[in-house]
Protein backbone atom coordinates (compact mmCIF):
# COMPACT_ATOMS: atom_id res chain seq x y z
CA UNK A 1 0.00 0.00 0.00
CA UNK A 2 1.69 3.31 -0.85
CA UNK A 3 0.64 6.28 1.48
CA UNK A 4 2.28 9.76 0.43
CA UNK A 5 3.02 12.40 3.28
CA UNK A 6 2.64 15.94 4.01
CA UNK A 7 3.92 17.44 6.67
CA UNK A 8 5.81 20.54 7.57
CA UNK A 9 7.85 19.52 10.78
CA UNK A 10 10.80 17.42 9.79
CA UNK A 11 10.97 15.63 12.60
CA UNK A 12 6.92 14.67 12.68
CA UNK A 13 7.46 13.76 8.72
CA UNK A 14 10.28 11.40 9.49
CA UNK A 15 8.67 9.73 12.47
CA UNK A 16 5.50 9.11 10.20
CA UNK A 17 7.63 7.89 7.56
CA UNK A 18 9.03 5.54 9.50
CA UNK A 19 6.17 4.16 11.83
CA UNK A 20 4.63 3.60 8.10
CA UNK A 21 7.05 1.92 6.72
CA UNK A 22 7.80 -0.01 9.84
CA UNK A 23 4.03 -1.34 9.16
CA UNK A 24 4.84 -2.29 6.07
CA UNK A 25 3.61 0.68 3.51
CA UNK A 26 5.60 2.26 0.99
CA UNK A 27 5.99 5.97 1.65
CA UNK A 28 6.76 9.29 -0.55
CA UNK A 29 7.53 12.32 1.13
CA UNK A 30 7.00 15.64 0.24
CA UNK A 31 7.58 18.83 1.75
CA UNK A 32 5.44 21.42 -0.06
CA UNK A 33 2.11 21.51 -1.83
CA UNK A 34 3.76 22.10 -5.46
CA UNK A 35 5.17 18.91 -5.18
CA UNK A 36 2.54 16.47 -3.84
CA UNK A 37 -0.28 18.26 -5.97
CA UNK A 38 2.04 17.95 -8.97
CA UNK A 39 2.51 13.96 -7.99
CA UNK A 40 -0.93 13.31 -7.77
CA UNK A 41 -2.29 14.36 -11.35
CA UNK A 42 0.22 11.73 -12.60
CA UNK A 43 0.02 9.28 -9.89
CA UNK A 44 -1.82 6.96 -7.79
CA UNK A 45 -2.37 6.68 -4.01
CA UNK A 46 -3.62 4.63 -1.23
CA UNK A 47 -3.59 7.02 1.59
CA UNK A 48 -2.69 10.68 2.14
CA UNK A 49 -1.63 11.83 5.28
CA UNK A 50 -1.16 15.64 5.95
CA UNK A 51 -0.42 18.26 7.94
CA UNK A 52 -3.39 21.17 8.71
CA UNK A 53 -1.16 23.92 10.32
CA UNK A 54 1.65 25.31 9.11
CA UNK A 55 1.50 24.98 5.53
CA UNK A 56 0.98 26.80 2.55
CA UNK A 57 -2.36 26.61 1.54
CA UNK A 58 -3.59 26.25 4.77
CA UNK A 59 -5.55 23.50 5.98
CA UNK A 60 -9.30 23.48 4.22
CA UNK A 61 -7.23 24.51 0.93
CA UNK A 62 -5.15 22.35 1.24
CA UNK A 63 -7.57 19.65 1.27
CA UNK A 64 -9.35 20.82 -1.10
CA UNK A 65 -6.84 20.51 -3.38
CA UNK A 66 -5.12 17.76 -3.17
CA UNK A 67 -8.99 16.47 -3.13
CA UNK A 68 -9.60 17.72 -6.23
CA UNK A 69 -5.79 16.04 -7.88
CA UNK A 70 -6.65 12.65 -6.01
CA UNK A 71 -10.16 11.66 -6.13
CA UNK A 72 -12.65 11.38 -3.79
CA UNK A 73 -12.03 7.77 -2.82
CA UNK A 74 -8.58 8.24 -1.09
CA UNK A 75 -8.06 8.50 1.97
CA UNK A 76 -7.38 11.74 3.83
CA UNK A 77 -5.70 11.70 7.49
CA UNK A 78 -4.54 15.17 8.62
CA UNK A 79 -1.32 14.95 11.65
CA UNK A 80 -1.26 18.83 13.09
CA UNK A 81 0.11 20.57 16.39
CA UNK A 82 -3.53 22.63 15.89
CA UNK A 83 -5.55 20.43 18.33
CA UNK A 84 -8.34 22.99 18.43
CA UNK A 85 -11.69 21.30 18.17
CA UNK A 86 -12.86 23.83 15.46
CA UNK A 87 -10.06 22.58 13.14
CA UNK A 88 -10.61 19.07 13.43
CA UNK A 89 -14.07 19.29 12.88
CA UNK A 90 -13.39 21.88 10.00
CA UNK A 91 -11.24 19.07 8.62
CA UNK A 92 -14.02 16.26 8.83
CA UNK A 93 -17.02 18.34 8.01
CA UNK A 94 -14.67 19.20 4.19
CA UNK A 95 -14.20 15.93 3.29
CA UNK A 96 -10.91 14.64 5.90
CA UNK A 97 -11.68 10.74 7.18
CA UNK A 98 -9.48 11.22 10.33
CA UNK A 99 -6.81 13.81 12.12
CA UNK A 100 -4.91 13.21 14.74
CA UNK A 101 -3.32 15.66 17.15
CA UNK A 102 0.60 15.56 17.95
CA UNK A 103 2.53 14.74 19.87
CA UNK A 104 2.09 11.98 17.93
CA UNK A 105 1.64 8.29 19.75
CA UNK A 106 3.08 5.74 17.29
CA UNK A 107 0.85 3.04 18.31
CA UNK A 108 -1.81 4.65 18.41
CA UNK A 109 -1.33 6.08 15.26
CA UNK A 110 -0.58 2.75 13.74
CA UNK A 111 -3.87 1.40 14.86
CA UNK A 112 -5.50 4.45 13.53
CA UNK A 113 -4.13 4.18 9.71
CA UNK A 114 -4.97 0.70 10.06
CA UNK A 115 -8.29 0.91 10.99
CA UNK A 116 -8.94 3.71 8.05
CA UNK A 117 -7.38 1.01 6.05
CA UNK A 118 -9.91 -1.70 6.85
CA UNK A 119 -12.56 0.64 6.38
CA UNK A 120 -11.88 2.26 2.83
CA UNK A 121 -10.58 -0.95 1.34
CA UNK A 122 -12.74 -3.62 3.31
CA UNK A 123 -11.89 -6.45 0.51
CA UNK A 124 -8.30 -6.03 1.34
CA UNK A 125 -9.02 -7.57 4.47
CA UNK A 126 -9.43 -11.16 2.99
CA UNK A 127 -6.17 -10.65 1.04
CA UNK A 128 -4.19 -11.60 4.43
CA UNK A 129 -3.97 -15.13 3.37
CA UNK A 130 -6.26 -15.80 0.32
CA UNK A 131 -8.86 -14.22 -1.42
CA UNK A 132 -10.88 -15.03 -4.69
CA UNK A 133 -11.92 -12.78 -7.73
CA UNK A 134 -14.41 -14.44 -9.81
CA UNK A 135 -12.80 -18.18 -11.36
CA UNK A 136 -9.62 -16.61 -9.65
CA UNK A 137 -8.07 -18.01 -6.01
CA UNK A 138 -5.17 -16.37 -4.57
CA UNK A 139 -3.09 -17.80 -2.33
CA UNK A 140 -0.89 -15.14 -0.96
CA UNK A 141 1.29 -17.06 1.46
CA UNK A 142 2.39 -19.75 -0.93
CA UNK A 143 2.62 -17.22 -3.53
CA UNK A 144 -0.27 -18.97 -5.90
CA UNK A 145 -2.80 -18.34 -8.01
CA UNK A 146 -5.37 -21.14 -9.17
CA UNK A 147 -7.42 -20.64 -11.92
CA UNK A 148 -10.70 -22.57 -12.17
CA UNK A 149 -9.13 -24.90 -9.67
CA UNK A 150 -5.43 -25.56 -12.01
CA UNK A 151 -2.69 -23.83 -10.50
CA UNK A 152 -1.15 -20.96 -13.04
CA UNK A 153 2.83 -20.78 -12.77
CA UNK A 154 3.82 -17.16 -12.01
CA UNK A 155 7.02 -15.35 -11.10
CA UNK A 156 7.22 -14.01 -7.51
CA UNK A 157 7.11 -10.09 -9.17
CA UNK A 158 4.10 -11.48 -11.40
CA UNK A 159 2.58 -12.89 -8.70
CA UNK A 160 2.75 -9.68 -6.75
CA UNK A 161 1.66 -7.81 -9.80
CA UNK A 162 -1.37 -9.81 -10.47
CA UNK A 163 -2.45 -9.84 -6.50
CA UNK A 164 -2.24 -5.88 -6.76
CA UNK A 165 -4.23 -5.54 -9.77
CA UNK A 166 -6.77 -8.05 -8.29
CA UNK A 167 -6.91 -6.69 -5.02
CA UNK A 168 -7.98 -3.12 -6.50
CA UNK A 169 -10.64 -4.09 -9.30
CA UNK A 170 -11.78 -0.79 -10.72
CA UNK A 171 -9.17 1.05 -9.21
CA UNK A 172 -6.68 3.14 -11.61
CA UNK A 173 -2.87 2.10 -10.95
CA UNK A 174 -0.27 3.80 -12.59
CA UNK A 175 3.02 3.10 -13.63
CA UNK A 176 4.58 4.87 -10.80
CA UNK A 177 2.54 3.43 -8.07
CA UNK A 178 2.82 -0.16 -9.66
CA UNK A 179 6.74 -0.04 -9.64
CA UNK A 180 6.52 0.58 -6.36
CA UNK A 181 4.25 -1.83 -4.86
CA UNK A 182 5.67 -4.45 -7.09
CA UNK A 183 9.47 -3.63 -7.00
CA UNK A 184 10.15 -1.64 -4.55
CA UNK A 185 11.18 1.54 -5.67
CA UNK A 186 10.13 4.80 -7.26
CA UNK A 187 10.03 4.61 -10.79
CA UNK A 188 12.61 7.01 -12.12
CA UNK A 189 13.05 6.51 -15.40
CA UNK A 190 10.72 6.08 -18.71
CA UNK A 191 10.77 1.53 -18.92
CA UNK A 192 8.60 -0.62 -21.14
CA UNK A 193 8.99 -3.37 -17.74
CA UNK A 194 5.72 -2.68 -16.35
CA UNK A 195 3.72 -3.29 -19.80
CA UNK A 196 6.10 -5.94 -20.74
CA UNK A 197 4.96 -7.50 -17.36
CA UNK A 198 1.27 -6.60 -17.63
CA UNK A 199 1.31 -8.16 -21.64
CA UNK A 200 2.65 -11.16 -20.08
CA UNK A 201 0.36 -11.67 -17.10
CA UNK A 202 -2.60 -11.09 -19.60
CA UNK A 203 -1.92 -14.15 -21.49
CA UNK A 204 -0.34 -16.55 -18.30
CA UNK A 205 -4.21 -15.52 -16.54
CA UNK A 206 -6.33 -15.09 -19.56
CA UNK A 207 -7.48 -12.03 -17.94
CA UNK A 208 -10.10 -11.68 -20.64
CA UNK A 209 -14.05 -11.33 -20.76
CA UNK A 210 -15.25 -15.30 -20.48
CA UNK A 211 -13.21 -14.93 -17.34
CA UNK A 212 -15.02 -11.36 -16.37
CA UNK A 213 -11.96 -9.38 -15.93
CA UNK A 214 -10.56 -6.88 -18.64
CA UNK A 215 -6.71 -5.29 -17.84
CA UNK A 216 -7.15 -1.65 -19.75
CA UNK A 217 -4.33 0.83 -20.29
CA UNK A 218 -5.46 4.19 -19.03
CA UNK A 219 -4.11 7.06 -21.07
CA UNK A 220 -1.16 8.45 -19.50
CA UNK A 221 -0.98 7.14 -15.91
CA UNK A 222 -1.00 3.13 -15.99
CA UNK A 223 -3.57 0.75 -16.14
CA UNK A 224 -6.74 -0.43 -14.25
CA UNK A 225 -8.28 -4.06 -13.90
CA UNK A 226 -12.52 -3.73 -14.53
CA UNK A 227 -15.10 -6.78 -13.88
CA UNK A 228 -17.12 -7.43 -17.05
CA UNK A 229 -19.97 -6.13 -15.23
CA UNK A 230 -18.19 -3.01 -14.37
CA UNK A 231 -17.04 -2.23 -17.72
CA UNK A 232 -19.89 -2.78 -19.46
CA UNK A 233 -22.16 -0.24 -17.20
CA UNK A 234 -19.40 2.26 -17.30
CA UNK A 235 -19.83 2.28 -21.13
CA UNK A 236 -23.49 2.13 -20.52
CA UNK A 237 -22.96 5.27 -18.74
CA UNK A 238 -20.63 7.25 -21.21
CA UNK A 239 -23.09 6.24 -24.09
CA UNK A 240 -25.88 7.54 -21.62
CA UNK A 241 -24.44 10.77 -21.39
CA UNK A 242 -23.63 10.84 -25.23
CA UNK A 243 -26.72 10.29 -26.00
CA UNK A 244 -27.85 13.44 -23.78
CA UNK A 245 -25.39 15.84 -25.19
CA UNK A 246 -26.51 15.06 -29.02
CA UNK A 247 -30.17 15.13 -27.88
CA UNK A 248 -29.66 18.33 -25.96
CA UNK A 249 -27.26 19.72 -29.15
CA UNK A 250 -30.33 19.14 -31.48
CA UNK A 251 -33.06 20.74 -29.45
CA UNK A 252 -30.24 24.01 -29.56
CA UNK A 253 -29.78 23.53 -33.13
CA UNK A 254 -33.46 23.19 -34.01
CA UNK A 255 -34.61 26.26 -31.85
Amino acid sequence: MRVAVFQHDPVVRELIERVLASSGYFCTVYRDNLGISKALTRSTVDLLVLDWQGTRPFGAELLHSVRKAAGERVPIMFVSRDASEQSMVRALVDGADDYVTLPLRPEEFRARVAALVRRVYPERRRAAASFERGPYRFDTVGKQVMLRGKRVPLSPTQFDLAALFFSNVGWVMSRDHIYAIVWGRELNDLTRTIDSHVSRLRQLLEIERRNGFSLQPVYRSGYRLMGVREEVASVEVAGEVARTAAFALALVEAV
